[in-house]
């Protein structure tokens, strides 16, 4: 018996999401405060890539959250708002 190995994004992309975009799970409270982020730690922590750098804004996109949370807890200005999808939404984590 072989086992195949997946990569990460072999993982993810096996995985489904119900986005909920009348009330999205994860806010940034405060723009304001991500433009001052000198590292801007959730751009590069967070596995599913839903923060990206735009000049000096993040911009959220959580259509792919895996739910894991490292994004309120890397953030240094307590700038993120997370609260876990209503229930039937978010993601569906599929097994390879």
């Amino acid at each position: 018996m072989s086992l195949k190995y997946f990569t990460i994004e072999e993982r993810l992309n096996a995985n489904a999401w119900d986005v909920d975009v009348h009330r999205p799970h994860i806010r940034i409270k405060d723009p304001d405060k991500c433009r001052t982020c000198e590292k801007k730690p959730c751009t590069y922590m967070c596995p599913a890539k839903c923060y990206v750098q735009q000049g000096d804004y993040v911009v959220l996109s959580t259509e792919a959250c895996v739910e894991c949370g490292t994004c309120r807890v890397v953030c240094p200005h307590g700038a993120i708002e997370w609260n876990y999808p209503r229930s039937g939404m978010g993601i569906w984590y599929r097994f390879t």
